[in-house]
């Protein structure tokens, strides 16, 4: 681990890229179904393959955003959750909204 250095002005708050997963619902209904089924123990990368409607091929990991690429909300909601594994995920409880539906957020790594 250890933060690399040398970025040019890394004047942001709490970095400037991270790596996430989500699950992407456009249905209230179905994202909520999709949590629960982590609540109870459901590992996040096969319930997003199973309920995603975005990146579901690669277990709801779209790799490493920068800071700006990503919808506000979405944006917002990434940086501010702790980094977790899949093994015990940190995850956005409730989902986040945004234009293109319901997302369940979960950080991998920031930097």
């Amino acid at each position: 681990g250890g933060k690399d250095a040398g970025g040019e002005k890394k004047e942001a708050k709490g970095g400037n890229s991270v790596n996430v997963r989500h699950i992407l619902c456009e249905k209230q209904s179905k994202c909520l179904e999709a949590l629960e089924k982590i609540k109870a123990g459901g590992k996040f990368n096969e319930i997003a393959a199973q309920y995603s409607e975005d990146k579901a091929r690669s277990g709801g990991s779209l790799g490493w955003m920068t800071r700006g690429s990503m919808v506000g909300p979405f944006q917002d909601a990434a940086f501010a959750l702790p980094v977790s594994s899949l093994g015990n995920p940190v995850y956005t409880d409730p989902p986040v909204k945004t234009k293109f539906g319901y997302h369940i957020i979960m950080v991998e790594g920031k930097k």
